[in-house]
This record gives structure tokens, C-alpha cells and sequence, in this order.
């Protein structure tokens, strides 16, 4: 890339607000959470994090945004934030149904297996993914397929290869409940596209895994919200003893149950 990670983040949200200026609606938002999860796995290690981002839509379809949250040094190696960038094109089909295209990308700067204690070999978490979503009123079904290796799996943490073209396929629902309050479920499944070489302690080479989730949020002031949310990670055997790479006798269980409490603003 021309760019190292710092100067592509800041020139693609400065294209971002600059497009935003000309035309179309930019909103932003901001929020402190108990624990920052992604696809059913915890990001900081079970702790909180505080995150925020900007969203830009066009009336004829197009869409951008940038996005970011601190994270756990555990996971990530010398890292201490996640930057996500992404844009989408989309339509309607009918009154009912939608379709929406687009990449979303993520971004970890300094993060490394390099920093890992002991050293692994020198590898990074970035990752771009490829999205399509089907809409049908309050239901949407998206497939994501990734287009570099999965969040850094590959040789370098022992796999068999490299992880390039391992997909998420999940179900959201967004159920209005009454005037200040919404119910968000979640269904997904992360299919990698490689294995393990040696086995964990318990037995388990494949990282593959579903998630589950329940989100239950109250507008309780025009730009405020709260919300709880239940989630559930399988494959236990894979996740309940991760260990962290700075310390091999921290060690966590990454999915599993637990619960997630946020407060959010939007401007």
C-alpha cells in the first residue's frame, strides 16, 4: 500500500467528510461498553471500551463511514485500537425487499505477532472483507467473504495456511417493541478455511464457530440510548482457554455467554 496505516485512516475519513459536505447525510456516533464483542468473541478481554465513528448515506445508494474502538493487547499484540473503514452500494427492490453491496475494512495499527512475548513471526490482523446483504422489511441476511487472511490467521499462529476466503454468514432482526423501545436478534456463523497443525489441549483444530445474540435497547432521550445484550459464542473447546499473547498464563475464554451493557449517542 502507498499509505501506511495512520495516513490511509486519516485520508480515507477526510474523503469521507469532504463527500459528505457536497451531498447526502453524515451522522456520528459515540459509546461506552462493557465489553467490545465481534462475531461472538470478546475484543478487549472482557473489559470495556469506548467507541465511535461517522456515517455518510447518498440518496442515490452510496455509503461510507469510519469506525473505531480500543481494544485488547492480549489479542492484539502492540495494538490498542481498531480502525474500521468501509463503503457500500445498495437499492430497493420493491416496498419490502433491499439489496446492499460493499467492503468493510479492518485495521489494527501496531498491532503484530512480532510483539507477542515471546516473538512470533512478523504479521498483522489487518483485514478486508467483501459484503452482500438481503433485505426483507425488518430481516436481513448479509454473506461476508474475506479477501486477506482472517484477522491474521496463518502459518505465523500455527494454522495449516492462510485463511483468505473464510466467510460469516449471518440473520439480524430489528423488532420495534414500542415507542422507545427496539429488540435485535442475531444468528451467524464464521467458517475458516483452514485448521490448526497441533491440536489444543482439549482436542479441537478447527476455529470454526456460530454465534447468538439478543440486544434490547431504550431511546430513553432523542439522541440517547441504552441498551443490554445477551450473546452466546459455540465451539467451547476452541475458546474457553485462549491464551493471551503476552503472557501464556493469562488466559480467557473469548466466547461462551455473556452479557454486554452500552450507552450510546447519536449527532
Amino acid at each position: 500500500m502507498k499509505y501506511g496505516f495512520p495516513r490511509f485512516a486519516a485520508a480515507a475519513a477526510f474523503m469521507a467528510c469532504a463527500t459528505a459536505a457536497l451531498a447526502g447525510d453524515l451522522t456520528g456516533n459515540a459509546a461506552v461498553v462493557s465489553d467490545y464483542e465481534v462475531r461472538g468473541l470478546t475484543q478487549t478481554w472482557g473489559r470495556p471500551a469506548v467507541q465511535g465513528g461517522l456515517d455518510y448515506t447518498a440518496a442515490n445508494g452510496l455509503a461510507a463511514g469510519v469506525w473505531g474502538s480500543n481494544i485488547g493487547k492480549n489479542s492484539f499484540p502492540g495494538g490498542g485500537a481498531e480502525i474500521d473503514v468501509y463503503g457500500s452500494y445498495g437499492q430497493p427492490i420493491n416496498s419490502d425487499w433491499s439489496w446492499r453491496a460493499g467492503l468493510h475494512s479492518y485495521f489494527y495499527p501496531g498491532a503484530n505477532l512480532d510483539r507477542s512475548n515471546p516473538p512470533l513471526g512478523s504479521r498483522r490482523f489487518n483485514t478486508l472483507e467483501a459484503n452482500l446483504a438481503l433485505s426483507w422489511k425488518w430481516l436481513t441476511l448479509t454473506y461476508n467473504r474475506a479477501l486477506t487472511d482472517y484477522f491474521g490467521a496463518d502459518t505465523e499462529q500455527g494454522y495449516r495456511g492462510g485463511s483468505r476466503g473464510t466467510s460469516y454468514l449471518q440473520v439480524d432482526a430489528d423488532l420495534p417493541l414500542a415507542d422507545k423501545w427496539d429488540l435485535a436478534l442475531h444468528a451467524g456463523h464464521t467458517f475458516y478455511t483452514t485448521t490448526l497443525v497441533v491440536p489444543l489441549a482439549g482436542g479441537a483444530t478447527d476455529p470454526s464457530y456460530s454465534d447468538f445474540g439478543a440486544t434490547l435497547k431504550w431511546q430513553f432521550r432523542p439522541h440517547w440510548s441504552a441498551s443490554v445484550s445477551a450473546i452466546y459464542a459455540t465451539n467451547a473447546a476452541f475458546y474457553r482457554h485462549t491464551v493471551s499473547f503476552l503472557d501464556g498464563n493469562d488466559v480467557h475464554a473469548l466466547g461462551g455467554a455473556r452479557a454486554i451493557v452500552m450507552v450510546q449517542a447519536t449527532f
